[in-house]
């Protein structure tokens, strides 16, 4: 099941608590996604308006798509009405490129992947999550994830395996549901 998908009924329903949940679930990635366009001074501004949006159009959000695309696409829409208002200022070339595309879908699909990837990360057990963020985010070795979180060498690989499957399966299982609706 999507993680997202119960929160985004009751977002949804208009839950005042699923607001707080979104933002504790999603804020973190969402702020990144907007320092990309707006930079990291306006990107707390941005995102306090796109939780806003989120929450005057929580009645009118499709529980059948994914919560984390929609939001993306939200703060993709903030990000852009940012951008337009600096009309006087000169936007990057590489950010403007960035931006192009289908209403610049495929960014916040990414982005929404990535979201979905942390949330998933964060349901592995924690000794199976430190390895994977060794291994993926560090670039660390086994015998150096070893060597730092003291386990022999083939407890390192048996976790970075048994956590590379249950990832594997998390995801797998919020594609599933995301056809599937």
């Amino acid at each position: 099941m999507d993680p997202g998908a119960a929160l985004g009924i009751r977002l949804a329903q208009q839950d005042e608590g699923a607001l707080a949940d979104v933002y504790a679930a999603y804020g973190s990635g969402l702020r990144s996604y907007l320092s990309r366009f707006v930079g990291p001074d306006e990107a707390d501004d941005v995102l306090q308006r796109t939780m806003l949006d989120v929450w005057l159009s929580a009645g009118r959000y499709d529980t059948s798509q994914r919560l984390s695309t929609w939001l993306f696409m939200i703060a993709h829409r903030r990000a852009v009405d940012t951008l337009r208002a600096r009309r006087h200022d000169i936007v990057d070339v590489d950010l403007a490129r960035d931006l192009v595309g289908e209403d610049g879908r495929e960014m916040a699909e990414r982005h929404a992947d990535a979201a979905e990837v942390r949330v998933a990360m964060n349901r592995l057990p924690e000794h199976e999550r430190i390895v994977l963020e060794l291994v993926y985010f560090s670039g660390l070795t086994h015998r150096e994830i070893a060597d730092r979180l003291d386990v022999p060498q083939g407890t390192v690989k048996a976790r970075a395996s048994r956590g590379t499957h249950r990832l594997s399966a998390l995801i797998r299982a919020v594609d599933t549901y995301a056809g599937a609706s």
